[in-house]
């Protein structure tokens, strides 16, 4: 019962800071990106649908990790991130293989949405390589949902980046 309350009254924060991210990007309150509706997984899944994205982000984590990036990070709620993430959502399974493998064209494709060098990729790639195997061979990863797993893709991807840029 107390989970059900939980969610509802989240699933309600949601809503109603997805209707002030809509006043907040036509100028009229704020200036910054609304965490549940702009940012998170659900800003990746459901880029065009503000409601969808803040219900999203909500069910995930409470939207605990939206409001993070927005914090921490709000040029990470728009832009390549958003559209590395919504591609890692899409083509995880392509992914995790190519990972593995060292290359593909996932990872190519990846690659080029996050602007990586030429001369950089190898390095990434080896820093995401071994991201990625750490979660795979973690004893929880069968257990999480496809949404974890792009998720953790996605951290790995922007540790690998940010330590070779």
């Amino acid at each position: 019962m107390k989970t059900k309350m939980v969610l509802i009254s989240g699933l309600t924060a949601a809503l109603s800071l997805a209707s002030a991210g809509a006043l907040a990007q036509n100028g009229e309150v704020g200036t910054g990106p609304n965490p549940f509706s702009d940012c998170g997984i659900g800003a990746a899944v459901f880029p065009t649908n503000g409601v969808a994205a803040a219900l999203s982000n909500v069910i995930w984590d409470v939207g605990t990790t939206a409001v993070t990036s927005a914090t921490a990070s709000p040029e990470t709620c728009s832009g390549k991130n958003v559209q590395a993430a919504a591609f890692i959502m899409e083509s995880y399974d392509n992914l995790i293989e190519e990972s593995a493998q060292g290359n593909g064209e996932n990872l190519a494709t990846l690659m080029s949405i996050m602007d990586v060098s030429e001369e950089q990729r190898e390095a990434v790639t080896l820093s995401l390589r071994q991201e990625a195997a750490d979660v795979v061979g973690s004893e929880e990863y069968l257990t999480l949902s496809s949404q974890q797993k792009a998720e953790a893709f996605y951290n790995g991807l922007m540790k690998a980046v940010s330590q070779t840029g």
